[in-house]
């Protein structure tokens, strides 16, 4: 019942820019934290960042300084904003939403999109 629908992916040159959003919707009781996870074909699901209810936040070494997550908790909306991307940072994007109101909790995962960077 619960839905996550991430948008904002593409293709990029190095050092440019790109924004993703995840919206969820359902019966969605208290959601937090959300966040992000990328995953390159062949290799392991990789957490990127997260933001608590509270605004607390928690971002990847791999893009530390580079990305910022936030949260409109009035639209049960996260963004990524990713600047000076690189080549690596290509992969599909998933969003996550931990939903705390039930029990046990649950966690949800969107279908991901695509980011590729290009040099």
């Amino acid at each position: 019942q619960v839905r996550l629908v991430e948008s904002g992916g593409g293709l990029v040159q190095a050092g440019g820019s790109l924004r993703l959003s995840c919206a969820a919707s359902g019966r969605l009781f208290s959601i937090d934290p959300i966040g992000w996870y990328r995953q390159v074909p062949g290799m392991q699901r990789e957490f990127v960042a997260s933001i608590t209810a509270g605004g607390s936040t928690n971002v990847a070494d791999s893009v530390k300084g580079r990305v910022t997550i936030s949260r409109d908790l009035n639209v049960d909306t996260v963004y990524l904003q990713m600047n000076r991307l690189e080549p690596g940072d290509t992969a599909v994007y998933y969003c996550y939403a931990n939903d705390r109101g039930r029990f046990p909790p649950r966690q949800y995962w969107g279908q991901g999109t695509q980011v590729t960077v290009s040099s």
